[in-house]
């Protein structure tokens, strides 16, 4: 997968890191001079570029043309907008990813300015909140633009149904992916003959209704 980000601070490095380690391809852009001196630092050379992400001729000379992601996440929202709606209508990426700073400029993030999905920190900030107050074993970590799907962490409670069962012998209801199991400090890639144990940290994509489920099974 071919991904290119605009912003080299520390959203972009993480986010840069992540897919490198899953063998993507990824150029970041970073404009201000004493980022891009860190960025150096963080980055081999070779997936770093110095120069504007809403340089049309810049973003070409990256090779935007083949990128399966574009994602804008600078400190600035008129520049993730301005650099979204270049990269969709200009040049067509498949997927365009900008990360809005302010709330009050949510509404502009669309895809009508080029952008397919948003990412409104203060939004998701809020969820958590609420989330984690409503429901103490289950929070939701980030809303799906389509449909009504949101990756949720569900913590496994003692005595519950799923205890020392194996993931293929839950009902997982349809509407409902296991992503990953966290144990302590290991990372689990679930298998049907994966074991899940009380005090796990389940990983899911569910939606509202299988959310209940998921809940009736790792919490109750």
């Amino acid at each position: 997968m071919n991904v290119i980000i605009v912003g080299g601070g520390f959203t972009g490095v993480y986010l840069a890191k992540l897919l490198l380690e899953n063998h993507c391809s990824v150029k970041v852009l970073e404009n201000r001079v004493g980022v891009f001196t860190k960025l150096q630092k963080d980055l081999p050379a070779a997936n770093i570029v110095n120069g504007s992400g809403t340089d049309p001729n810049l973003l070409e000379s990256v090779g935007i043309s083949a990128a399966d992601v574009f994602v804008s996440v600078t400190d600035t929202d008129e520049v993730n907008l301005v650099a979204s709606t270049i990269a969709k209508f200009e040049f067509g990426v498949p997927r365009v990813i900008a990360r809005v700073n302010n709330p009050k400029d949510a509404w502009m993030f669309n895809a009508s300015m080029g952008v397919d999905s948003c990412i409104n920190q203060a939004d998701l900030m809020a969820h958590l909140i609420i989330e984690g107050i409503d429901m103490k074993n289950m929070m939701t970590l980030l809303k799906v633009n389509r449909g009504d799907a949101s990756i949720i962490q569900v913590h496994v409670a003692e005595g519950c149904k799923a205890a020392g069962q194996p993931i293929r012998d839950l009902s997982i209801p349809e509407q409902a992916v296991i992503i990953a199991l966290f144990r302590g400090a290991e990372s689990i890639i679930p298998r049907g003959d994966t074991v899940v144990q009380a005090g796990d940290d389940v990983l899911a994509l569910a939606n509202e209704s299988a959310q209940a489920v998921l809940e009736s099974l790792f919490v109750s």
